[in-house]
């Protein structure tokens, strides 16, 4: 007997990816490349000299390791960083830039993140079910491809950017705008090309 193929969405406003964002601009990192800023959080002046190279790979390398743990595992263990509770974790060997830079940013980047995903969790309360979006663009997905969708996982990181949209951040990981999630129609068709790679 054959396995039936599954799929699972996790969809969030986690405080982890928003607290590596928050951290991300107030740090002055462009990277990754075309991932917009943060609304209601202080963007660095317009002539602000970026985060230097080393900053920036410390960076980077948290970031995948926050948006897929798994893909992404740590070569040095793991220890917390002092201010963040339990949401920051850097690799005890090879942040030390990283570490010393964010230290002094904990308590307002925490604030900010817990604030947003408050937000979240009010506009999606009484919203329904938010997986039908998925299953109803799978379900169409099928339909036009003429055969089930294959197993897969994607996690959704719901996030107040200043521009609205969609964004690949790793494998089987997307960022979209919260304005972006709430229209239903422009959701729809933002997320079917992603379900159709990945199904």
């Amino acid at each position: 007997m054959t396995a039936k193929p599954e799929w699972l969405v996790r969809e969030e406003a986690g405080i982890p990816v928003l607290v590596a964002l928050a951290l991300r601009q107030d740090l002055g990192i462009r990277a990754p490349e075309g991932l917009p800023a943060l609304r209601d959080r202080r963007m660095p002046p317009p002539d602000a000299v970026g985060a230097d190279d080393e900053l920036e790979s410390q960076w980077l390398a948290y970031w995948e390791m926050t948006v897929e743990p798994v893909t992404h595992p740590s070569a040095a263990p793991l220890e917390l960083v002092e201010g963040f509770d339990t949401i920051v974790a850097l690799p005890a060997r090879g942040a030390e830039r990283l570490q010393a830079a964010i230290l002094p940013l904990a308590a307002d980047v925490l604030r900010y993140a817990r604030d947003a995903q408050n937000r979240y969790d009010r506009g999606h309360a009484g919203a329904g079910d938010p997986y039908r979006a998925y299953a109803a663009a799978l379900a169409e997905f099928e339909r036009e491809a003429g055969r089930r969708a294959h197993s897969f996982e994607l996690n959704v990181h719901v996030v107040p950017f200043v521009q609205r949209g969609l964004w690949r951040v790793g494998a089987c990981s997307i960022a979209v705008t919260d304005g972006l999630r709430r229209d239903p129609m422009a959701f729809d068709a933002a997320i079917r090309p992603i379900l159709a790679e990945l199904a």
